[in-house]
């Protein structure tokens, strides 16, 4: 089975607009238009039998529309998409709006510090990790971007250390564009796993093994980071990494 980790879905009516807005946050191509629909297509057709979705809160005031669309979605196909929340740091209420998350049947939070702007290790984002902590919610970080400080996986490491009970997954291999610094500063955190979406198209085959084994193929995780990246591009690359079944299986 594989089970796609990291992948952003918006409504049909603004998908097209938001998947490349992303693209353009990053300077980088979007290949799909960010529906639903797309995903399950092209999924499929790349293999993928499982879909980690998301979508993230620019304001406080969208937190609970947007679970209520990820959870209206996984209700649509629940034998394919396991759903993510969001929450957001300015929120008057985070207790009620993880506790509605937690309602609906969405399995963990996805934040995105740089999108959000608020730094990882923000006095304002502690009671989300108490709450994350409280209610076991696995926690999917964007972490890393060279170009900003919000996300610089050096400011996750007090919070690793203070929330340990804890799961963090750190997307992109735990810092994109800083891929390397981060796989040394993190990887020997125990509640601390990552993805390793938008990370391909940078790294060599030899860098990306190496990264990998820094983690252990126990604490990483496959993801496309959808609507970014072609699919089954992203698919056939980390097949030609050579793992064999068993460490590709953890994967």
């Amino acid at each position: 089975m594989i089970i796609d980790a990291h992948c952003h879905i918006y409504p049909d009516k603004i998908a097209d607009k938001a998947a490349h807005s992303t693209g353009r946050f990053y300077s980088l191509p979007t290949t799909y238009d960010g529906k639903v629909s797309t995903l399950l297509e092209k999924g499929k057709e790349a293999g993928i039998d499982r879909f980690v979705v998301q979508s993230v809160a620019t304001t406080p005031k969208q937190v609970s529309s947007i679970n209520r669309f990820i959870a209206a979605e996984v209700a649509a196909h629940p034998k394919t998409l396991y759903g993510l929340g969001t929450l957001h740091p300015d929120s008057e209420n985070l207790r009620a709006d993880v506790e509605e998350l937690v309602s609906l049947g969405l399995g963990g939070v996805k934040l995105h510090p740089d999108i959000q702007q608020f730094k990882l290790d923000d006095y304002r984002c502690l009671k989300i990790y108490e709450l994350c902590e409280e209610f076991n919610l696995p926690v999917l970080l964007h972490t890393g971007d060279s170009r900003y400080d919000y996300s610089n996986p050096n400011r996750l490491i007090p919070i690793l250390d203070i929330y340990d009970k804890m799961v963090v997954v750190g997307a992109h291999f735990g810092g994109w564009s800083m891929w390397e610094e981060a796989s040394h500063l993190l990887a020997d955190r125990k509640n601390f796993y990552v993805d390793c979406s938008s990370a391909f198209y940078a790294l060599s085959d030899d860098k990306i093994r190496e990264i990998i084994a820094r983690y252990g193929v126990d604490r990483v995780l496959f993801g496309t980071d959808y609507p970014m990246w072609n699919v089954d591009t992203e698919v056939k690359r980390f097949m030609s990494l050579g793992y064999g079944k068993e460490d590709a299986d953890k994967i």
